[in-house]
């Protein structure tokens, strides 16, 4: 391999496993913040809060699940093969880089659910609650498309800490089925 070959290997992260790794944390956070409303009687009261609360999880799951799943359906299609000196990121280490590089957005997200009980009580927590709903069906979708394909999708780890089919990325890249420690959907790989 000659050396520009060798410059345009990349670490590269898997996309459903980046799309599932605000799954996990929202959906908690967004529990726990929705427990702790409810024991705050807010403004509006809480059979008010809980039943629009609930109506707004399943809007917000709904509006996650499906946005942007035209750009991730293009950027599927035309992913090129990954090069032979690409690395492929474990799953553990996209989980962590993605977590930690959006703490403070989720700790922003909980407080001002949390907050927002004194005026709707639950009903932002369920909204948490609902988009990370939302993000375990993309990448429910996402594992479904790979698996129909018989290839796992993989994008840029540095352009993939903001969303995995935003305007940085430009491509995906894709390996066969028995790449990396995820499977299709970016759960773990059983040994």
């Amino acid at each position: 391999m000659g050396r520009g070959a060798q410059s345009q290997s990349q670490s590269l992260a898997r996309v459903a496993v980046v799309v599932r790794a605000g799954a996990a944390p929202l959906w908690w956070l967004g529990v726990l913040a929705a427990a702790i409303g409810v024991l705050v009687p807010g403004l509006t009261g809480r059979r008010i809060g809980v039943l629009s609360g609930a109506a707004l999880l399943l809007v917000t799951a709904a509006v996650t699940a499906l946005a942007r799943r035209s750009r991730y359906a293009a950027l599927a299609e035309g992913a090129g093969r990954a090069g032979r000196g690409d690395y492929l990121q474990d799953r553990r280490v996209t989980l962590r880089r993605w977590r930690r590089a959006h703490r403070w957005g989720l700790l922003g997200g909980f407080v001002v659910a949390v907050g927002s009980a004194f005026v709707v009580p639950a009903a932002g927590g369920m909204v948490l609650a609902g988009a990370g709903a939302g993000l375990w069906g993309k990448a429910v979708w996402l594992g479904w498309w790979e698996r129909g394909a018989e290839r796992l999708l993989w994008v840029s780890a540095d352009r993939a800490l903001g969303s995995p089919a935003g305007r940085r990325v430009g491509s995906f890249r894709a390996t066969g089925p028995a790449a990396g420690d995820a499977r299709p959907g970016g759960t773990r790989r059983r040994p």
